[in-house]
């Protein structure tokens, strides 16, 4: 997997950590539920963030496999779903990188970025379909490469998981 994570280049101002993570032994272990077929191919054509994905009208499914489809039951009333995706490609040794668009560099807990020490990316999107027999849900975008593995999904409910006053300084949006 080392060549996949090459696509992230070096940028003045990163740090990397001495012991990749992926090499390390796990302290727990993670159980792929399915995967995500996107349109998304490559690093360069891939949405930033979900608000990204949306603007690109690409609608995108996420598969549950076979020993995992009962545990759909219910998810039916969602509007959203809150998936946790597991970004395979992502570099786990960057601990410090220079965004592009940022003039400092920032430790990596501090950006959206995918490339991080546990690489679990976090999209909450609009179910359009559910078929529990297939496993198959229907979303309206997502931000992630096609064949990205699926932790987990959870309901989204905006009576707790929406914060109205939650801010990032320097950042305009909510």
């Amino acid at each position: 997997m080392t060549g996949q994570r090459e696509m992230f280049e070096a940028r003045e101002g990163e740090q990397r950590l001495d012991q990749d993570p992926a090499m390390m032994p796990p302290d727990g272990g993670i159980v792929f539920i399915g995967r995500i077929a996107s349109p998304w191919t490559t690093r360069e054509s891939c949405p930033k963030n979900m608000r990204a994905a949306r603007e690109t009208g690409q609608p995108a499914a996420l598969t549950i496999d076979a020993p995992y489809r009962s545990g759909l039951q219910g998810l039916e009333r969602a509007g959203h779903v809150v998936i946790l995706s597991w970004l395979h490609h992502a570099p786990r040794n960057l601990i410090v990188q220079k965004p592009r668009h940022a003039a400092e560099a920032k430790g990596v807990f501090g950006l959206r970025s995918p490339a991080r020490p546990n690489p679990i990316g976090l999209h909450v999107a609009k179910v359009l379909g559910l078929d529990i027999a297939t496993g198959r849900i229907d979303l309206d975008a997502i931000d992630v490469l096609d064949g990205t593995p699926v932790i987990d999904i959870k309901p989204y409910f905006a009576s707790t998981d929406a914060i109205a006053e939650a801010t990032v300084e320097g950042r305009e949006e909510r």
